[in-house]
């Protein structure tokens, strides 16, 4: 309870918990634990399962985020075909980032500058 009040990036705030507890409506839920909330005004929000991170979305909640699509009970169940596969949030900046080659590493090539 103490980090909701003074951190955003463990989870909800103090502030997004009574906003959610007074006026948001569950929509559903994600694989990840991801909760999905409107508003009666149509506001959207996500109140994400562990660290903040926006590419922890899948795509088809992301399309009803931003209002692209509002039968989530139809686009969030669609057919998966054996060659897609599950989301994966963007790993960039963690020990799970893709990390090429040394061997093929560009910035060790020699080359000749332009004179």
């Amino acid at each position: 309870m103490i980090k909701e009040i003074f951190t955003w990036w463990n989870s909800q705030t103090i502030g997004t918990r009574l906003n959610t507890l007074f006026f948001g409506k569950l929509i559903g839920k994600d694989k990840s634990g991801n909760k999905y909330y409107e508003s009666k005004s149509g506001k959207r929000w996500v109140i994400y399962n562990g660290e903040v991170e926006a590419s922890k979305i899948p795509s088809e909640w992301y399309s009803w985020m931003h209002h692209t699509s509002n039968k989530i009970e139809n686009s969030h169940n669609l057919k998966k075909y054996q060659w897609q596969k599950d989301h994966k949030p963007n790993n960039t900046g963690t020990e799970k980032s893709y990390h090429p080659n040394k061997s093929t590493d560009v910035s060790k090539k020699k080359y000749t500058s332009w004179k």
